[in-house]
């Protein structure tokens, strides 16, 4: 799996998770392990941006997703998934940070980041949390990978609870 991560916030986070996690997530989600993925860090005033750009909202917001060649997780087990490039997760360590803050369980920035990152992940592969179904879905998905990850590196304690509105 190709995963770049480009840190652009001045902001100092947790890379190497932000990585694992991420690759966690498409090996979970069978994704081939040939496919390409970026994740950009930036600051708030460059999100804002974005946000405005692409949603037509004011504010910088957590987490934004590119999706590029529309990957799809395999149906069947013995179906091969395709290979291809995932596209762009865009982050924002300063609401991250705030929305950890705020969490009914209250989280570190970085624990914020890597919920996202796996947010991030699912918007790419064609999840959304528009209806209830698909919330359900997609945050029931959001829960497991980010609890099976914790769990591989020996993290104890509540997984942060879903922040992302």
């Amino acid at each position: 799996m190709a995963i770049d991560v480009n840190n652009e916030s001045g902001i100092d986070i947790d890379e190497r998770a932000v990585l694992d996690i991420a690759r966690y997530a498409l090996a979970r989600m069978r994704i081939h392990p040939l496919s390409e993925l970026s994740v950009i860090v930036v600051d708030a005033d460059a999100m804002e941006q974005l946000h405005i750009q692409w949603m037509d909202l004011p504010g910088p917001t957590d987490v934004m997703s590119f999706p590029m060649d529309e990957l799809r997780p395999p149906v069947k087990d013995d179906e091969e998934p395709p290979q291809g490039l995932l596209g762009d997760i865009v982050l924002c360590p300063e609401v991250a940070r705030k929305q950890g803050e705020e969490a009914p369980t209250g989280h570190s920035m970085d624990e914020e980041l890597q919920l996202l990152t796996v947010h991030g992940v699912l918007h790419l592969l064609g999840y959304d949390h528009e209806e209830a179904d698909e919330r359900a879905e997609m945050f029931g998905l959001q829960a497991a990978i980010v609890d099976g990850w914790r769990a591989e590196q020996g993290v104890t304690g509540p997984s942060p609870a879903p922040t992302v509105r």
